[in-house]
């Protein structure tokens, strides 16, 4: 049973950075091996990677928390609130109707949608356009994507970095921002379960999870910001928006 648990654990440390939906990736895994609550396990296994992010960035988060970056605190509080305005009606529904193939379609599409605009992204950032959205917009935008992302089958990481181009932030700074804004609503969702849903996941197998999706998460994070280095911003969101079609067509496919 418990090598269920750690195949699910490695698949999110890998796609929770990838403009493929891990909750979709996750829940759909989940299901095919018959484990109980597969869409709070998808969003509990968050926590893990959640953990990944904050101990990558933790320069970022240690200026953040001691108030020294008050820019980019407002932006998570900003960010954070909207996505769980987004986000948790549309958790309530899907728990209701997680057997139904719905939630899933439409997650897909909208991979699709986030697609075609880090396509646009990588386009815009090869010409060198201004913004197109300042102040306040940009993390009220990209909290809402980051809510929509409740949806199986759409990708928070992909959709959040759209969002976020739009606002001119440097390549560097959009990875950084994207992933750091998975922390916070990853530990209140994962709080929410455990207090309210779900307070069975902090077993054997589920602090096992935790643990490998932890672990798994820091090094292929590592990996990938290693990689944007590398690259062009253009040549990264090429590369994201090509992801969110192979992901929509394996998703259809299945």
């Amino acid at each position: 049973m418990i090598w269920k648990y750690v195949l699910i654990s490695i698949l999110q440390g890998v796609v929770e950075w990838l403009p493929i939906s891990s909750e979709g990736v996750s829940t759909l895994t989940a299901q095919f091996l018959n484990l109980s609550d597969p869409l709070d396990l998808a969003l509990f296994l968050h926590l893990g990677t959640a953990g990944a992010a904050f101990l990558f960035f933790w320069k970022d988060w240690k200026k953040v928390l001691t108030l020294k970056d008050k820019s980019l605190l407002k932006f998570l509080i900003i960010a954070t609130t909207v996505s769980l305005i987004i986000g948790f009606p549309i958790y309530k529904g899907l728990d209701a109707f997680i057997e139904s193939v719905e939630p899933q379609i439409i997650g897909q599409y909208l991979l699709l949608i986030t697609g075609f605009g880090l396509l646009f992204t990588a386009f815009f950032q090869r010409v060198k356009r201004k913004s197109l959205l300042k102040g306040v917009k940009v993390p009220v935008i990209t909290g809402f994507l980051q809510g929509l992302a409740a949806l199986p089958g759409f990708s928070r990481s992909g959709s959040t970095i759209f969002g976020l181009s739009l606002g001119g932030l440097s390549p560097s700074k959009t990875l950084r921002t994207s992933y750091m804004m998975l922390v916070p609503v990853s530990v209140l969702s994962s709080a929410y379960i455990l207090v309210f849903e779900n307070s069975n996941m902090l077993n054997l197998e589920g602090i096992i999870s935790l643990i490998v999706s932890f672990l798994v998460g820091w090094f292929s994070l590592k990996i990938l910001i290693n990689f944007s280095k590398k690259v062009s911003f253009f040549g990264f969101a090429f590369v994201f928006s090509i992801l969110c079609f192979v992901g929509f067509l394996i998703q259809y496919l299945l």
